[in-house]
């Protein structure tokens, strides 16, 4: 099969590789399209690794593990790769794990179900495990105030979408070139609203303080974790509490230390959040068919994984916005499409 390996720089090669085999709580997928995440770019160039970076599986299922029961070749799936293992997206067939795929409803195309995975669960893990704020099914029925910084940004904005659903109010967004698609996933009529960053860190710091309208902010989460966007939350966080960031291995210093602060990594899906993403992944799916969850804005990059590398230079640039790059492989020159 083709496979992608991906190293600093970015820089991406299309190399052939045997198709995996499946462990016992495994499904190989044949990937029809592969999500990106800014992450993608970022191991190769802070661990100084090759390898297959891509983590957001969509596809058919190819094979299961003796112990899978929920799938069966010919479905249809959604799957969050486990990171930096081997059988990553960024090729023709990919491996999920059984707790961490769930199936695609009817109405929903492959390109929408690619920018679910990482990006989704992150905003759960952090949303719920990491804030330990009200889950959707036993909302808020109080006012809780909610910064989340980098709103226009996956992460940022399934976090938005999940706290909507567990009723919490009001949420401050904190976005830039996004700002109109960030519109769309709040209600003003609850108190939320936009800051736009753009206008500098003294205007980020008193427009989170005039949305609060003198309310007490206990929690946010930052989808940024640079670029001062903690420091500036921080100005107006309640000294007990809570912010949890994205960005490992990273002193963030300026947070005082009566402030709870974590660090939120969806790797926990496959360690110690495994029952909470096996719920949650089948509570979006639900979500998805059904129309009041909602994935993010896909972008079809062409050249299947031959359109990789520009995708991830974009990302490390910063030319994305409120926008998810995905990879059709069937559009791969020499690849045979799935479907």
């Amino acid at each position: 099969m083709k496979d992608t390996i991906v190293s600093k720089g970015p820089k991406v090669r299309i190399v052939d590789s045997p198709i995996p085999e499946p462990g016992p709580e495994q499904v190989v997928i044949k990937v029809v399209v592969s999500g990106s995440n800014p992450k993608d770019w970022k191991i190769p160039e802070w661990l100084n690794k090759e390898l297959n970076t891509g983590d957001d599986i969509a596809g058919i299922v190819h094979s299961v593990g003796d112990k899978v029961w929920e799938f069966k070749p010919g479905d249809r799936v959604a799957s969050f790769h486990e990171m930096m293992s081997g059988g990553g997206s960024y090729a023709e067939y990919a491996v999920g794990w059984q707790h961490s795929t769930f199936h695609i409803p009817k109405n929903v195309s492959f390109e929408d179900a690619a920018t679910i995975p990482l990006a989704a669960m992150t905003s759960a893990i952090g949303l719920y495990i990491r804030l330990g704020l009200p889950q959707p099914w036993t909302p808020a029925t109080t006012q809780i105030p909610l910064v989340v910084y980098g709103g226009a940004s996956a992460v940022g904005a399934f976090a938005i979408k999940l706290a909507v659903l567990s009723n919490i109010h009001p949420i401050i967004a904190v976005a830039g070139r996004g700002q109109s698609y960030v519109e769309t996933l709040i209600d003003r009529s609850k108190g939320d609203t936009i800051i736009d960053y753009q206008k500098g860190d003294d205007a980020v710091v008193q427009g989170i303080k005039d949305a609060l309208k003198g309310e007490k902010l206990e929690y946010a989460f930052d989808a940024v974790s640079e670029h001062n966007s903690y420091l500036n939350i921080v100005k107006v966080l309640e000294s007990k509490g809570k912010i949890t960031l994205v960005l490992p291995g990273k002193k963030y210093e300026g947070i005082p230390e009566s402030v709870t602060q974590s660090i939120t990594s969806v790797g926990d899906t496959h360690k110690s959040a495994s029952n909470f993403a096996y719920v949650y992944f089948r509570y979006m799916a639900k979500g998805l068919g059904e129309g009041w969850f909602k994935p993010h804005p896909a972008e079809v990059v062409p050249g299947g994984l031959e359109g990789i590398e520009k995708a991830l230079d974009n990302l490390k640039n910063g030319k994305a916005s409120a926008v998810k790059y995905v990879f059709k492989i069937g559009d791969t020159p020499g690849v045979k499409s799935s479907l």
